[in-house]
């Protein structure tokens, strides 16, 4: 596989080991070809197994963290995939060069937290909802054998995010098909997927179905997504030169600076999902939580009662 830049990309690591996920370059922009072969589903061992799908190499991490973080601490299997490489996700740099940039940072998060990551060989700005990218998610959620899938909602001002949803909806159901993608095991039974929060409200705002504290986790949450220096630091496709200087205490301060913002971003679910913590932990707890993620359900998964949702999330 070849990027802009020259680069070609070894797109999956994990805190315990690092492998690859062969494909080619179709002819058609934003599609990567599953190799012939798909690795088999990875074992049962009685944990739960998570897929995290975000569009570029950071929007799993924040979706994921901190109650990635707690599944893994139980031993709970976490896996994020990044749909894109990001390569155009920097004012300064791009191609080859960003998206290993940026495939390093994803590594550094996951192996500090324990969990695996995989970066796909699609162009930022360039994945497109075609059959071969359903195939594609499809394979991926079979391969790590997934009890509960999670993602962007479909409503983004972001066409990355927007379709990266839309892949992973239309992996619903057909996860179980024994005849769509053959080549890999079918999965026994539709995964729980869960969407991930965001600001938009048209056609329909999000609605916290499960809501978690994770204030016992924040700070090692903090610590790892700050490494994510391009986006965090640096601003990513809208940053500037003078948002992270070279003068050590202007860096400083400008770490101190996106921490607290960073903080504030758990803090504000917490407020927002309230009553969706209250009815968690109950009044008193639910109250006096500090940082929170919460997830709606997706009706095209597996609808869970409400003691598989607590047996879900068992923090």
């Amino acid at each position: 596989m070849r990027l802009r830049g020259g680069f070609a990309l070894a797109a999956v690591a994990s805190a315990a080991a690092m492998g690859f996920w062969a494909g080619s370059r179709s002819r058609d922009p934003g599609v990567v070809k599953a190799a012939v072969r798909a690795p088999a589903q990875a074992p049962a061992d009685g944990k739960l197994r998570i897929i995290v799908s975000g569009a570029h190499p950071d929007d799993a991490e924040y979706r994921g963290a901190g109650v990635a973080l707690k599944w893994a601490r139980l031993g709970h299997h976490v896996k994020f995939v990044s749909t894109t490489n990001g390569d155009i996700g920097h004012w300064q740099m791009a191609g080859g060069p960003l998206a290993q940039r940026r495939t390093r940072e994803v590594q550094e998060v996951a192996r500090r937290w324990g969990v695996t990551t995989e970066v796909l060989d699609i162009h930022d700005g360039e994945i497109m909802p075609t059959l071969e990218n359903r195939r594609i998610i499809t394979r991926l959620i079979r391969q790590w054998n997934a009890d509960v899938v999670i993602t962007h909602r479909p409503w983004d001002y972001h066409p990355d995010h927007r379709y990266t949803s839309i892949l992973v909806q239309d992996s619903a159901y057909m996860v179980t098909v024994p005849f769509f993608c053959p080549d890999t095991p079918p999965l026994k039974r539709n995964p729980v997927y869960l969407y991930a929060p965001d600001r938009f409200e048209k056609p329909v705002p999000f609605r916290a179905d499960v809501a978690v504290a994770i204030d016992d986790v924040i700070e090692p949450t903090l610590d790892a997504l700050l490494v994510m220096e391009s986006q965090i630091h640096e601003g990513g496709a809208n940053g500037h030169a003078g948002l992270y200087p070279a003068d050590e205490a202007a860096r400083k301060k400008r770490h101190e600076e996106v921490r607290k913002n960073l903080a504030a971003r758990y803090a504000s679910y917490a407020e927002r999902y309230r009553q969706a913590l209250i009815e968690r932990y109950g009044k008193e707890r639910g109250s006096q939580v500090r940082y929170a993620q919460a997830f709606e359900l997706c009706e095209y998964g597996r609808m869970p009662s409400k003691e598989e949702l607590a047996q879900i999330f068992p923090f």
